[in-house]
């Protein structure tokens, strides 16, 4: 009887501890992180990218479309031919066509 009455208790014991760390708020630290990135994503997206300052990984990593061997062609193109004109000077480079000028416009310029 008394092994009963002890089981009983020690089963009453974890069921509770279960039901209350299940109940327990464990989403608060990552919704803080999750809203932090969200709002450095955000910043990121409304700055424009300057076809004449930004190195590969920077057009890699704003521009839709560019991946790394595109956008190497694009500095390789500006060392060799010098700086930008214009945002439309961009379909001059080998991989480029407007299609992928015509999503990035909003996001480049030249200066």
């Amino acid at each position: 009887m008394r092994t009963g009455y002890f089981y009983s208790l020690i089963f009453s014991l974890l069921t509770s501890a279960s039901i209350a760390a299940v109940a327990a708020p464990a989403a608060t630290p990552e919704l803080a992180k999750a809203s932090v990135s969200v709002d450095v994503s955000a910043a990121s997206q409304s700055a424009k990218v300057d076809l004449n300052d930004a190195d590969a990984t920077t057009l890699q990593k704003e521009l839709s479309g560019i991946g790394e061997a595109k956008a190497k062609a694009i500095v390789a193109y500006r060392e060799t031919n010098g700086p930008f004109a214009s945002v439309d000077e961009l379909l001059e480079v080998k991989g480029i066509g407007k299609a992928i000028l015509d999503r990035n416009r909003e996001k480049l310029e030249v200066n």
